[in-house]
């Protein structure tokens, strides 16, 4: 305290002068606004949390929830500030579109500017399940019940509807929607089949598009080989023409299995005995219905079978079938076919 100040005079406070602080406030705001959206641009664009590149379903949502979404699984930092900085990100970039709820592929250290960028325009990852050809309703069902990213259950599905084919879905695809595809598909194929099928060879034999359905999987379940499938249903067309038994294994099958069209065992000649609307060593005509989703070759080679009048076929033991026009030779190809097993080594169990 120097001399002659009293003690209740307070010490003097530096105060610039009036023209200085404006200087500095007209200075320094704008200083202290580069430096924040220099330092929130690069938040923006720096590498982010992420690892390793990952799939990730967005739920639906405000960006409330998606933020704490891409938080809990690692893409952004778990922090308050980082999540705050994204929902004002999101919001300040609102207008380069709406964020999407999908399944969506995120590379690792990706950044905010780089999620909102997917969030908004990524493409959605890409699904596919694949229907083989020759498989009943019951086995269809059970392929598409496990097929990942589906959503909702899966209508009954009647024997012959769907289309054999591989089909490409992405997350929250309905069961029902696709299966309606794969029935549309078919319902497609068939009528393209009957419109454009061989009259005069099918005349007074196959008489509707059902029909022409319960012959194609006929031949989709008796052979493999599609250069057969025309020759195998020239045999049916000949013995529904003579009214012959069409004494196809596959039929018994489906019927003793109830639909699932395999059976645990070899059949057996009482099997072969067994009464059923699915026997055709004991019914005339064709199965009540389809045995199985026949393919497009098999569909092809029911509406324009091969020329000829076989009426016998049996395996060759290699892969394909031997056919005949007489039970002399029908037995003779049976021997061969015997002997055949009997000369190729049987792998164990």
């Amino acid at each position: 305290m120097s001399e002659g100040q009293s003690d209740s005079e307070e010490p003097r406070k530096l105060v610039l002068p009036p023209k200085a602080g404006r200087k500095l406030a007209f200075f320094g705001a704008p200083l202290l606004l580069v430096a924040g959206l220099v330092a929130g641009y690069g938040h923006y664009t720096d590498p982010g949390p992420l690892q390793d590149a990952k799939t990730f379903v967005i739920p639906h949502g405000n960006n409330a929830r998606v933020t704490k979404a891409l938080q809990d699984d690692g893409i952004l930092s778990p922090t308050w500030a980082s999540g705050t900085f994204f929902r004002i990100a999101a919001f300040l970039t609102h207008r380069d579109g709406q964020i999407h709820a999908a399944e969506l592929q995120f590379p690792s250290r990706v950044s905010v500017a780089h999620v909102l960028e997917i969030l908004r325009h990524g493409k959605p990852v890409s699904h596919q399940v694949t229907v083989p050809e020759g498989l009943t309703a019951l086995k269809i069902t059970a392929i598409l019940d496990k097929a990942p990213a589906l959503s909702g259950d899966l209508p009954a599905l009647a024997e012959g509807t769907v289309f054999p084919q591989t089909v490409s879905y992405v997350w929250g695809t309905s069961r029902q929607a696709l299966v309606e595809k794969l029935q549309k598909m078919m319902a497609t194929k068939l009528a393209v089949a009957w419109d454009g099928r061989n009259v005069e060879a099918l005349d007074g034999l196959i008489q509707s598009p059902q029909e022409l359905l319960v012959l194609a999987s006929l031949i989709e379940r008796e052979t493999a080989v599609p250069s057969e499938r025309p020759m195998v249903a020239r045999v049916f067309l000949n013995r529904l023409k003579l009214g012959m038994r069409l004494q196809t294994d596959p039929s018994v099958i489906y019927g003793l299995s109830n639909g699932a069209g395999t059976l645990d065992a070899p059949l057996t000649h009482e099997d072969l005995q067994t009464p059923g609307p699915y026997n055709t060593y004991l019914q005339v005509g064709l199965p009540p219905g389809p045995i199985c989703s026949p393919g497009q070759s098999s569909l092809d080679a029911a509406a324009h079978p091969a020329d000829g009048k076989m009426l016998y076929f049996v395996a060759t033991g290699s892969g394909g079938h031997n056919f005949a026009e007489t039970l002399a030779d029908q037995d003779k190809n049976i021997r061969a076919y015997r002997a055949h097993l009997t000369a190729t080594p049987q792998n164990p169990d």
